[in-house]
């Protein structure tokens, strides 16, 4: 064959190419953004006519980022649940719930940006918000089984729990551009700091506070 020959399309199952153009939307819509992203690039991105992309999602772009949406949600949500399921005291299952999060930020970076996007779809949004409530929900769980064990009114562990969610996803994007620390000390660090408080961290060897420790 002449070295400028085409090469022969490789002709895929419909689920087959139900899956490629969900790996291709993931990996535009983290680098553009839904707003940023056209139907157009994703049918080039994947060789195929914009027809054949509606042919498989009805309603196009909108379509194809639910369902990206979705299927991230999913698999993060997955991973939270076989963690948590191992046990461990409450200290050891923030910290894995941490790492969990952090796991899916390195393994699965376009995953991640897609998910710490805001959602511009309508549902999508909502789906978002499941998402994270419902990983706030699990450590929810833990957080207020230690505060009624300590003694204190666990009521407040829905609040709390949003909280770490949010900072462990907040740290994740700083953490991301750095690779350092090793995720491992992330997830401690940030475990000391929501198990503790400010209050109650210990200064390093050779050092102490100006005046006295945080009590905030």
């Amino acid at each position: 064959m002449a070295g400028g020959a085409a090469r022969p399309r490789v002709r895929m199952t419909g689920t087959q190419r139900r899956q490629q153009l969900l790996d291709v939307g993931r990996e535009v819509f983290a680098r553009r953004g839904y707003d940023g992203t056209s139907i157009e690039e994703l049918a080039a991105r994947a060789e195929v006519s914009k027809p054949v992309v509606y042919e498989h999602f009805s309603g196009g772009k909108e379509e194809l980022y639910a369902v990206v949406v979705d299927r991230e949600m999913q698999r993060l949500l997955d991973r939270f649940t076989a963690a948590l399921a191992a046990g461990g005291s409450p200290r050891r299952l923030l910290e894995r719930a941490a790492l969990v999060l952090l796991d899916y930020i390195e393994e699965d970076t376009d995953g991640f940006r897609v998910l710490s996007r805001d959602s511009p779809v309508a549902g999508s949004a909502d789906g978002h918000a499941s998402l994270i409530g419902e990983v706030a929900h699990r450590v929810e769980h833990v957080m207020g089984a230690q505060l009624d064990a300590r003694g204190h009114d666990p009521a407040p562990a829905g609040l709390y729990s949003q909280a770490l969610v949010g900072m462990v996803a907040l740290a994740g994007q700083w953490w991301l551009a750095r690779r350092s620390p090793g995720k491992e000390e992330v997830a401690a660090h940030l475990v000391d700091l929501a198990y503790g408080g400010l209050g109650h961290l210990q200064p390093s060897a050779g050092r102490r506070p100006a005046s006295g420790p945080l009590t905030g």
